[in-house]
């Protein structure tokens, strides 16, 4: 049987007395990737500020005679004040137990008792690793989605003046400053994600994460895993522990995204942990508490929603406290001017082009079109003509066929080349300036040029690129 590998994490002890390192490096360095030790605690700040230390396992006492602690103490607010998700295990005697739980309330992570039992010693650490990264997991989604709610931010704003999208706004208002449920209900490209960004942004959790996670994109091998994170070793591929995505949403707001995509059998296993509050990680034995703000989304009717052959009416009791359904473009065609508008002038200043308008023309033909793609196919539309155009009158010409034609025609407006290779000609222009715009990066090029990214790639490759 193969050895088992050292866990990843990096370990740094901090102890003035030589036996105890070499005892613990001993030890520990048979189940770690990385032990490194330190005498001299005067060189902690340095050494932590130039590695990314999982666990501290630092002493209470470093001065001879010194019982009190107030060293450990100072060094671990050192810690913390360079790193706030130090994960830090104190070394403590048996008689200054209630001292290191004094220390657990100032962030210290946990303690051992010395002389210490090595299995102890071991699950400690594997503990606080696993606490370390965690931490640093929970932060990193906390980050990219500030990231993207600040990318999105202006590009996604919510523009209605329809009676219907004041409606929505009125129920985002009242609904954002609780905690209740909201469940949004639209046909796809109406902006069902639009709403729960901006119900996050006011309600008392914005500053905390939002984290959203496409359902109907989870296989049923992975849905444990990704939503309830696993432990390291609980399958083949599971090299490390992973928080699932309802922890790192722990906080903040989660939103599901295509809830009507789960298969019956898996909408239990979600159920059960939304009404406990908990998960238990793949591989775990003890459940871990969660705290979200629950937002779901379908583009499933709700005639659909309602068959239990489709969709667990328990869980549709849980998940719809707040219900908002979004009306499809169609719908509302006096938004369709002002989405018009903010689009282009988005556009134009994120490609760095002069400022475009609409020509009357164009905008009775685009308010006319029928949009069964909503308002994504309308934003890629806008974009489309803002980098293929050269002029700063958009006209019905600049905009593909379906979206220049009147309610939705497909027929080829008469000024468009009809010739293949003029057509191959523009086809590869755009190609090039979404590329370009979008720093090569295939997935938002693709998403720019309304193309889904195996198809670019065909594209790419019909043109050489």
């Amino acid at each position: 049987m193969a050895p088992t590998a050292p866990h990843p994490a990096r370990i740094l002890i901090i102890d003035d007395q030589e036996d105890i390192l070499l005892a613990a490096r001993l030890l520990l360095k048979r189940h770690f990737a990385s032990v490194v030790t330190l005498r001299d605690p005067a060189t902690l700040a340095e050494l932590v500020q130039r590695n990314a230390f999982d666990v501290l396992l630092l002493d209470m006492n470093f001065s001879a005679g010194a019982e009190e602690g107030a060293e450990g103490l100072a060094l671990l607010a050192q810690v913390l004040a360079l790193d706030p998700q130090a994960v830090v295990v104190l070394i403590t005697a048996h008689g200054d137990v209630s001292l290191a739980v004094e220390a657990m309330k100032k962030g210290a992570a946990d303690f051992v008792t010395k002389p210490w039992e090595n299995d102890r010693l071991l699950a400690t650490l594997l503990a606080a690793s696993n606490l370390r990264r965690s931490r640093v997991e929970a932060t990193e989604f906390r980050v990219r989605s500030q990231g993207l709610a600040e990318a999105t931010r202006i590009e996604g704003q919510m523009i209605g003046t329809s009676a219907a999208m004041l409606r929505v706004f009125q129920i985002i208002r009242r609904a954002a400053p609780t905690d209740a449920n909201v469940l949004i209900l639209g046909e796809n490209g109406t902006g069902k994600e639009l709403v729960a960004r901006e119900i996050h942004r006011l309600s008392g959790r914005a500053e905390q994460a939002f984290v959203r996670v496409d359902l109907g994109t989870l296989s049923p091998q992975l849905f444990e895993s990704e939503l309830f994170g696993h432990r390291r070793g609980a399958f083949t591929d599971a090299k490390q522990d992973r928080v699932g995505l309802l922890r790192a949403a722990s906080g903040g707001t989660l939103f599901l995204d295509e809830i009507g995509n789960v298969p019956l059998h898996l909408q239990s296993k979600l159920l059960t942990a939304l009404e406990r509050r908990e998960v238990t990680p793949v591989g775990g034995e003890k459940a871990q508490p969660i705290d979200v703000r629950l937002i779901s989304a379908t583009n499933l009717s709700p005639h659909r929603l309602a068959d239990e052959n489709v969709f667990r009416q328990d869980l549709l009791y849980r998940i719809n406290t707040v219900e908002i359904g979004l009306p499809p473009l169609r719908e509302r065609p006096e938004d369709i001017a002002p989405l018009l508008e903010h689009f282009v002038a988005i556009y134009s200043e994120k490609y760095n082009v002069p400022p475009k308008r609409l020509s009357a023309a164009a905008l009775d033909r685009l308010t006319a079109h029928g949009w069964p793609g909503n308002v994504r196919a309308l934003r890629h539309a806008v974009e489309r003509a803002v980098i293929l155009s050269e002029e700063t009158m958009l006209e019905p010409d600049d905009f593909s066929p379906s979206a220049a034609g009147q309610a939705g025609a497909g027929a080829l407006p008469a000024s468009l080349p009809a010739e293949a290779s003029k057509l191959d000609a523009v086809e590869k222009e755009a190609i090039l300036r979404a590329l370009e715009a979008h720093g090569r990066n295939i997935s938002r090029a693709a998403e720019a040029l309304g193309l889904t990214r195996p198809s670019l790639y065909r594209r790419m490759q019909k043109h050489g690129l």
